[in-house]
């Protein structure tokens, strides 16, 4: 029986913004999600993936940022998605019984999720669900700088064919990091786990995830 997730509000600087929260018995771990430019909290993929996380005993909270709270399509800036990311961990630690807090997201929501732990935001480590190291066809534009100062334990979880990097770049960048960030490949995946020639529904490409997450998270608690 799954988890059943509560509704929540999160205030951002006196911007409300929604979000689920779920919560297993003895959560090894909370797990907070951030949805991709794209597709909000809603989106079935985000949904397979915390389910799947819930299954295996970690309590999640995903949320939305305001631009898609407000139903704008266009991505808030960093300052502002930094901003949401802090409010929800705050959030999630008050809802905690110590567990550690892991900050997890979708290519954008990961990406400013690293951004947030590099300018201090204390979170135990980080999940990146695609991590959109540049623009599709331009490798030259890198997202990197700031990942060389997070000292958090990291996990890239990568499709080999996301046009939104560069294998050989990206294998290059997580070595640079250092030894606490782990890649791992899912071969053939595009940038939300696609495989050519392979049926699987946005919740069942989520959810296959969540094994490599939780035992990430396990062997770095």
């Amino acid at each position: 029986m799954s988890t059943p997730e509560e509704a929540v509000t999160i205030d951002v600087d006196g911007t409300a913004v929604s979000g689920l929260y779920a919560r297993p018995e003895n959560p090894f771990a909370t797990v907070l999600v951030a949805h991709g430019a794209g597709a909000g909290m809603e989106h079935p993929f985000m949904g397979g993936f915390v389910r799947a996380l819930n299954d295996d005993g970690a309590a999640t909270l995903r949320f939305n940022f305001p631009y898609r709270e407000a139903g704008r399509k266009f991505p808030d800036r960093p300052p502002l998605a930094i901003a949401t990311w802090r409010a929800a961990l705050a959030e999630a630690q008050a809802r905690s019984a110590g567990e550690p807090l892991w900050a997890a997201g979708k290519s954008f929501g990961g990406r400013m999720a690293s951004m947030a732990v590099a300018e201090g935001m204390p979170a135990a480590g980080l999940i990146y669900l695609g991590y959109p190291l540049h623009p599709p066809g331009k490798p030259d534009k890198l997202r990197d700088e700031h990942l060389y100062g997070v000292t958090v334990p990291m996990l890239f979880l990568q499709g080999t064919k996301d046009p939104f990097m560069t294998p050989d770049v990206l294998e290059g960048v997580v070595s640079r990091i250092g030894p606490n960030a782990v890649l791992e490949w899912r071969e053939g995946g595009g940038h939300t786990f696609e495989v050519a020639g392979m049926k699987r529904s946005p919740a069942e490409l989520g959810a296959s995830l969540a094994p490599s997450v939780s035992a990430f998270i396990r062997s770095n608690g």
